[in-house]
């Protein structure tokens, strides 16, 4: 069995000791769970976030504009998806091996390769290749992001520092995908994607640079292989991935098909659905810090549980939405599915050893990711029976998904 351990310096990395901030922060910065480490973090998170936002919600439109049928979006999502759980644990593997601030840098690399990759393509087939460079900043780099926070805050902190990540990650969000419309509105689908596409390539570059500056020592590490890694989870942990999976796949089965809905069923156009996002990551940044604070004071699971019931009623509201004024109030539900997403971030970081940090991270998200691969080729096919098909089935998923969290994850495991 795995244990936590004392964490010092490891090869890789230029700062030599033990894992401690070196200068102490201002009351604030201590209050928001900043130092030098979690604050470039924090600030990779928000520019590539900015760059990709600006385009990513509207992949969906530029595969059709490239010819794609709507099995081929629902593939699309499926190959997003299973790339995204195969990412994790090498992505967590690397990070443990050689260090957090060398996985990020490769894995910025990488993505940046294939925005241009995407940006250049053809036909859509190619936007599948470009996806497959694309998603290592997402999910080759997630279990590095986490595992800094785990590294560097104790767990009562943890909770407001995942919030600070979010909302930092967010704000882009909320702003990006209003200006990646408008620039579909001005230069058509395809237009207006590569040149979103072209601004994320910049904001990769200046990411860089910003990652650079990391200075993070890592714990001691453990030669455990992934059996060893799994073996090594605690069963609350197995219990929350499981109800994880019913939740996921609730999302995977209709997020690709949002933007499709929107404009092709409701009849919005694309700066209005800009500003749908906006709606839903103005409504998550507003309650994360206050939820993540009780958390963290109160314990973790009557957070997850109103997080899960968020993603259940999130389909339905959509489907009842005739009208802009309808989305807008759907996507208000969908922003309030974050209003857990830092206590169960913080939940996984508790549980998982810290000597396996960042690979036991990767691990959980690597089985979520498979197990919700198929999700969004099942709503594919559904959308072909009838478009609110995938919606119904995604809501009926996802509460029994919170049944499992909430019956079996029990209260002492989850403080």
């Amino acid at each position: 069995m795995l244990e936590p351990d004392l964490e010092k310096s490891a090869p890789g990395d230029r700062f030599a000791g033990t894992c401690t901030i070196t200068a102490k922060p201002t009351r604030v910065a201590g209050f928001l769970g900043l130092e030098r480490n979690t604050g470039a973090v924090a600030l990779a998170m928000f520019t590539m976030a900015l760059g990709e936002h600006l385009w990513r919600r509207f992949v969906p439109k530029y595969l059709e504009s490239l010819g794609a049928p709507v099995m081929a979006i629902g593939v699309y999502g499926s190959t997003r998806d299973l790339l995204d759980g195969l990412y994790q644990y090498p992505g967590g593997w690397f990070a443990d091996r050689y260090g957090r601030r060398r996985a990020l840098l490769l894995f910025i690399c990488l993505a940046a390769i294939g925005y241009g990759v995407i940006a250049a393509a053809p036909t859509w087939p190619i936007v599948l290749f470009g996806l497959m460079f694309m998603m290592a900043w997402s999910s080759m780099a997630s279990p590095t992001l986490l595992a800094v926070v785990g590294d560097m805050l104790p767990r009562e902190r943890r909770a407001v520092g995942f919030s600070i990540q979010s909302i930092l990650r967010r704000v882009p969000i909320a702003i990006a995908p209003v200006l990646g419309g408008l620039l579909i509105a001005s230069q058509g689908v395809r237009g207006g994607v590569r040149t979103g596409l072209i601004l994320s390539i910049v904001l990769a570059l200046l990411t860089l640079v910003i990652v650079s500056q990391m200075r993070l020592a890592l714990p001691p590490l453990d030669q455990a292989g992934v059996r060893g890694v799994w073996r090594s989870f605690p069963l609350p942990l197995r219990r929350l991935l499981l109800s994880d999976i019913f939740i996921r796949t609730c999302e995977g089965m209709v997020d690709v098909f949002l933007v499709l809905y929107a404009l092709d069923v409701v009849g919005i156009d694309p700066p209005q659905f800009g500003v749908l996002i906006a709606v839903q990551m103005t409504t998550a940044i507003l309650c994360y810090l206050p939820a993540a604070r009780l958390a963290d004071r109160c314990g973790r699971k009557p957070f997850v549980i109103a997080t899960f019931i968020a993603f259940s009623l999130f389909p339905v509201a959509v489907i009842l939405a005739h009208t802009f004024v309808g989305l807008v109030m759907a996507f208000v539900i969908g922003g309030l599915r974050e209003i857990g997403e830092p206590a169960r971030k913080a939940l996984i970081v508790d549980l998982v050893p810290s000597r396996a940090r960042a690979r036991g991270i990767g691990l959980y998200y690597l089985v979520r990711s498979l197990a919700i691969a198929p999700a969004a080729t099942m709503g594919g096919a559904l959308w072909n029976v009838a478009p609110q098909a995938p919606f119904v089935l995604a809501a009926a998923i996802g509460l029994l998904g919170t049944v499992v969290f909430a019956a079996t994850v029990n209260e002492r495991y989850a403080g």
